[in-house]
C-alpha cells in the first residue's frame, strides 16, 4: 500500500443473513435528506436467462434500503414469482411523479406460480420511504424468442424539457421493444426494432444522457441514439455494416471541448469488422480498430500520464493469462501500452485527484486494487459487487462496493482522500447521477468512468 492512498472500509452494514449476489443504486429521499443506497440482493447467485447458464433459484430477490448512518430502513421481498437475476428484474430509482423523492421501479408479477409467464409480469412501484408497493401496471409483451433472447428486461428514464419520462424495454439480441411512459403512467410512445431491421442490436448497457444538449435526454440503445420525448431514432451508427450486439457502449466526455464520444466494443457477429469503434455525438466514426475478435469487456478511464484511455478485452472463455487486452487514446485511437493486466477491472478515483485507480472484480485477482501505473495498493477479501465505483454518502473520493457471504456490505475508499477540482467537476455533471442511477439495470457498471 502506498503512503498516499489508505485503502480502508469506510462504511459497513448488514442487510441479510446470506448474500450471493448484490446490485445497488443511490436513492434520492428528498426534503434535504441525504441519499440512501438501495441494495438488490439474494442468497442465490444471479440467474442468467441463457439456457447454458440458468440455475433454479433457491432464494428470492430482496430490495433493502440503507442510510448513510449504516441503518437498514426497510427490506422488500419481491417474492417467488420473479427470478432473482438482473435480466428478469431490473431495478431503477426514479422520480417520475416529480415530488422530489425517487420511486423504486422494478418487474413484479400477478402470477407468482409461473415465473416465466408471458402475461403475469407487471411494472411495479415501491415507495422509497416505506418499502411498500404502491402500484402495478401491465408489463409489455415479450418478443417471441428463445428464453435467453426474450427475458432481457430494462427500466430506465430521463427528462424531456424538464418532464420525467420512464422507459421499459425488452430484448437485446434480436427483436427489441421500447415503451415510454408519462408521469401518470399513460403510454407516451412505443418503438420496436424487428429482428431483421438493419442496424445494430442492443447492448448490456443503456446509458442515458443529453448528447446534443437540446434539453431532451437520449438513450444509447446499442449503437443507436433514441430521444426520450417521442422514442425517435436520431441516428444508427454503421447501420449498413453492423448488425450485431455491442457488449460495451460507453459515452466519454471531452471536457475541454465539451463534446461527447461514444466508445463501443462489439461482441457478436464476429465476421463484421471493425470490433472496436468510437463515434462522435452525431454517430459518425472517429476511429476504429481490430478486424476480428469477441470483445467481451472494456471501459474508458483517466490513467495519469497515459491520458484518457480506452480498453477492450477479448476471449472471455480463455484462461485468464490467455485473454487479449488492447488500449488506445479514447479520442484519437492512438495505441497505448498498459504493462499490467486490466481485463477484469473497474475504474475508481479513490483519492479524488482526477486519476483513476482500478479494482479487479473477477477471477483470482478479485478485490485487488492498483494505481494507474499498476502498483498494488491493497487487497480486499470480500466479493466485489456489480456496481459502478463512484461517490456515495458524501464520502471523500469515490468508493467501490463489496459484500460478504454472511450478509454484510462495505464501501471501500481512501481515508486520506481530498476531492480536487477535476473530481468536483465530474461529480457536478448531470451525467454522473444519471449513470449511478442505472447501476441495478443491466451491466451499467462502468458508465461513470466516462466522465
Amino acid at each position: 500500500m502506498t503512503d498516499d492512498i489508505s485503502l480502508d472500509s469506510l462504511y459497513e452494514v448488514r442487510v441479510a443473513d446470506e448474500l450471493r449476489q448484490l446490485r445497488a443504486a443511490p436513492v434520492r429521499l428528498g426534503d434535504g435528506r441525504e441519499d440512501a443506497l438501495l441494495c438488490v440482493h439474494s442468497a442465490h447467485p444471479g440467474v442468467d436467462p441463457g439456457q447454458n447458464h440458468f440455475t433454479l433459484p433457491t432464494d428470492t430477490l430482496k430490495l433493502t434500503l440503507v442510510t448513510a448512518d449504516e441503518d437498514v430502513r426497510w427490506t422488500h421481498d419481491v417474492g417467488e414469482g420473479i427470478v432473482p437475476g438482473v435480466w428478469f428484474c431490473p431495478v431503477f430509482p426514479f422520480d417520475l411523479d416529480g415530488d422530489g423523492v425517487d420511486e423504486i421501479w422494478y418487474v413484479d408479477t400477478e402470477d407468482p406460480s409461473h415465473p416465466f409467464s408471458l402475461t403475469g409480469h407487471r411494472l411495479g412501484r415501491i415507495d422509497a420511504t416505506t418499502g411498500e408497493r404502491t402500484g402495478m401496471w401491465e408489463w409489455p409483451d415479450y418478443p417471441y424468442e428463445p428464453m435467453s433472447m426474450a427475458y432481457r428486461n430494462f427500466i430506465f428514464g430521463g427528462h424531456a424539457d424538464g418532464e420525467p419520462v420512464l422507459v421499459t424495454a425488452q430484448g437485446t439480441y434480436r427483436e427489441m421493444r421500447l415503451q415510454g411512459w408519462n408521469p401518470d403512467l399513460s403510454p407516451r410512445w412505443e418503438t420496436t426494432f424487428a429482428r431483421d431491421d438493419p442496424g445494430s442490436r442492443g447492448s448490456h448497457l443503456c446509458p442515458v444522457l443529453d448528447v446534443n444538449d437540446d434539453g431532451v435526454d437520449e438513450v444509447l440503445w446499442g449503437e443507436r441514439l433514441l430521444e426520450l420525448d417521442g422514442g425517435e431514432e436520431l441516428w444508427c451508427a454503421d447501420r449498413d455494416s453492423w448488425s450485431g450486439h455491442s457488449d460495451i457502449v460507453q459515452p466519454t466526455l471531452d471536457h475541454e471541448r465539451d463534446t461527447w464520444y461514444i466508445y463501443t466494443c462489439r461482441e457478436s457477429h464476429t465476421e463484421e469488422p471493425p470490433r472496436v469503434v468510437t463515434y462522435d455525438a452525431a454517430g459518425e466514426r472517429v476511429w476504429s480498430a481490430l478486424d476480428e475478435g469477441h470483445m467481451h469487456t472494456g471501459w474508458t478511464a483517466r490513467l495519469g500520464d497515459r491520458g484518457r484511455v480506452a480498453m477492450a478485452g477479448a476471449n472471455k472463455h480463455a484462461a485468464y493469462d490467455e485473454m487479449r487486452e488492447y488500449a488506445w487514446d479514447v479520442f484519437t485511437g492512438d495505441e497505448r501500452t498498459l504493462d499490467y493486466p486490466v481485463y477484469s477491472t473497474l475504474p475508481v478515483d479513490l483519492d479524488g485527484d482526477g486519476v483513476h485507480e482500478l479494482v479487479y472484480e473477477m477471477f483470482d485477482r478479485e478485490g485487488r486494487v492498483v494505481d494507474h501505473r499498476g502498483d498494488v495498493l491493497g487487497d480486499v477479501d470480500d466479493r466485489v459487487a456489480r456496481f459502478p465505483p463512484s461517490k456515495l454518502f458524501d464520502l471523500p473520493g469515490e468508493q467501490f462496493l463489496t459484500y460478504t457471504e454472511d450478509g454484510r456490505i462495505r464501501l471501500w475508499g481512501d481515508s486520506n482522500a481530498t476531492d480536487g477540482d477535476v473530481a468536483h467537476q465530474r461529480y457536478a455533471h448531470p451525467y454522473y447521477r444519471k449513470a449511478q442511477r442505472l447501476a441495478a439495470v443491466g451491466y451499467n457498471w462502468r458508465n461513470v468512468a466516462g466522465l
